[in-house]
């Protein structure tokens, strides 16, 4: 089941605004600002931002860590039973290791036209020839989210302007 943010969605928004938290902390260090939090039950088993740039890792995504630190916490590598939340819809990679680790639901906030894998360019957390399919929410939080990638863009434009010419 795939679905838009609608009225089932709006019990998500708790969950999402602790995601908005590890993007905010992303873009304080420099990375492109995507959290994520893995829930269980009422309780954050795993938590992560993007840490890309700090780490020279280039599978050091926000979903990654947070997959992770659930995998444990929970002491398994299976995460049945758990939603992850991220502000930013996942990538390929990011999208297989959702499937892989068996996560029963995904909910993101802001679309990504280039490299979204949950619905925009493909949706692998959907796709019927893989072992496991994922629940997928979208849009939840998604102008907050969208706010802080614009805010990171823009202060990337400014600081690689000619001349010290800021762009707008």
């Amino acid at each position: 089941m795939t679905g838009g943010l609608d009225t089932l969605a709006t019990p998500h928004r708790r969950w999402m605004k602790s995601a908005l938290r590890e993007a905010e902390i992303a873009l304080e260090e420099g990375e492109v600002p995507v959290g994520a939090v893995v829930v269980r039950g009422d309780q954050i088993v795993g938590r992560g931002h993007n840490m890309v740039e700090r780490l020279q890792d280039p599978t050091a995504h926000a979903e990654l860590i947070a997959i992770t630190a659930a995998a444990a916490t929970v002491g398994s590598k299976h995460l049945d039973g758990c939603t992850l939340y991220v502000t930013l819809e996942p990538c390929p990679m990011c999208a297989g290791a959702i499937v892989w680790s068996r996560l029963e639901r995904l909910v993101f906030g802001a679309f990504d036209p280039k490299a979204g894998a949950a619905s925009t360019l493909y949706n692998i957390p959907q796709d019927d020839r893989l072992n496991h399919r994922v629940e997928t929410i979208s849009g939840v939080e998604a102008e907050p989210a969208e706010a802080l990638l614009r805010e990171f863009f823009r202060r990337l434009r400014a600081e690689s302007a000619p001349n010290g010419v800021r762009s707008a």
